[in-house]
C-alpha cells in the first residue's frame, strides 16, 4: 500500500469528513426512496449500510457475505426502517466514540473513497446525472490513495491494467496490474475511482484488444 504521511491521513479525513457531509445532504434532499447505483438499495438501505459499517462491527462482519451475511441482512433491514431523519443524522455524524473508524486516522483513509463512491451512487442513480468537476486538490488527494491501492483494487482482474489520468495539469500512469494483455482505462480521477471500485456508470474510455476488453468487463473489482 506505500508509505503514508501525516498530510496524506489529514487531508484524507478532512476530504471524507466533506464527502460525508454532502451525502448527508443529498440523502435528505433526495428521500428515501431515491434511486442508487447499488442493486436493490435506495437512499434509506445506502445510509442504513454506512451507519451498520460504523457502529455495528457484529453486523458489519457480514457485509462481504460469508457465514453472517444473513445477520447483516437482518440488521441492514432494520436499520433502513429507522425514521430517515435520524437515519442520515447518523450517517453525517460520523462514528461512534468506540468505533473501530473513531482511531484517529482511521476514519480518513478508510471512509475517503467509501464516501466518494457511495455519493457517487446516489447522485447517478439519478436520470441525467453528469460527473462532478473535483476540486484539483480533492482530486490529487484521490489519485495518491488510488496509486496505493490500485493493486488491491485491480487484484481480480484477469488482464493487466493500466490507469491514466487525464484531468491534471499533464497525463499520470499507474501500472494498476501487470499483465499481457493489458487493459487502458482513460479518464478523470473520479471515474477511475469509481470504474476500480466496479462502478459501470462512469466517462471513462477503454482501450485494448477485443479478448482483454472482454475478459476485464467480466471481472470482479474493489474490495
Amino acid at each position: 500500500m506505500g508509505f503514508i504521511s501525516h498530510d496524506e491521513v489529514v487531508n484524507a479525513a478532512a476530504g471524507a469528513h466533506s464527502e460525508r457531509l454532502d451525502l448527508a445532504a443529498l440523502l435528505l434532499a433526495l428521500g428515501p426512496d431515491a434511486p442508487t447505483l447499488c442493486a436493490g438499495w435506495n437512499a434509506a438501505d445506502l445510509a442504513a449500510h454506512l451507519v451498520i459499517r460504523e457502529s455495528r462491527p457484529d453486523a458489519a462482519l457480514g457485509i462481504l457475505g460469508g457465514p453472517l451475511a444473513g445477520w447483516t441482512q437482518h440488521i441492514q433491514g432494520a436499520t433502513a426502517n429507522l425514521p430517515y431523519n435520524e437515519l442520515v443524522a447518523k450517517v453525517r455524524g460520523g462514528p461512534p466514540t468506540l468505533s473501530f473508524f473513531a482511531i484517529p486516522g482511521v476514519d480518513g483513509l478508510a471512509n475517503l473513497f467509501e464516501f466518494f463512491v457511495h455519493h457517487e451512487d446516489l447522485r447517478r442513480g439519478q436520470a441525467d446525472w453528469q460527473p462532478r468537476e473535483l476540486n484539483m486538490d480533492f482530486a490529487d488527494l484521490l489519485w495518491g490513495r488510488l496509486a496505493k491501492s490500485s493493486r488491491l483494487l485491480f487484484r481480480k482482474a484477469p488482464v493487466g491494467v493500466v490507469l491514466e489520468r487525464t484531468d491534471g495539469m499533464a497525463m499520470t500512469r499507474i501500472v494498476a496490474r501487470k499483465g499481457n494483455p493489458a487493459v487502458t482505462l482513460r479518464g478523470s480521477v473520479g471515474e477511475l475511482v469509481l470504474r476500480s471500485y466496479g462502478r459501470t456508470e462512469v466517462k471513462v474510455e477503454v482501450d485494448g484488444t477485443a479478448d482483454a476488453l472482454a475478459a476485464f468487463n467480466n471481472s470482479a473489482l474493489g474490495f
